[in-house]
């Protein structure tokens, strides 16, 4: 239980921080920002260990938060423009 609240709150903090950097308005709810959140720090933590060959979740660092903003941000884009 415990678990899943940590990545409720993760996917709120990377969604509103994604929000917040992202150029232009982005209107979404408190739900899609915390999916947006949550999907952005997967793609970042797949491409990781896709490219590095270790295995996903190996803890957290500030350039995973940073990935996972810049992969959230990158979900925005692809929703708009897609």
């Amino acid at each position: 239980m415990l678990n899943l609240l940590s990545i409720i709150f993760t996917g709120l903090v990377v969604g509103v921080l994604a929000r917040f950097f992202y150029p232009g308005d982005v209107d979404i709810g408190m739900l899609k920002t915390v999916l947006l959140g949550v999907g952005g720090a997967l793609v970042a933590g797949l491409l990781a260990s896709w490219r590095s060959g270790s295995t996903f979740g190996e803890g957290v660092n500030r350039a995973g938060c940073l990935a996972s903003v810049l992969g959230a941000m990158l979900l925005i884009f692809l929703g708009r423009n897609l």
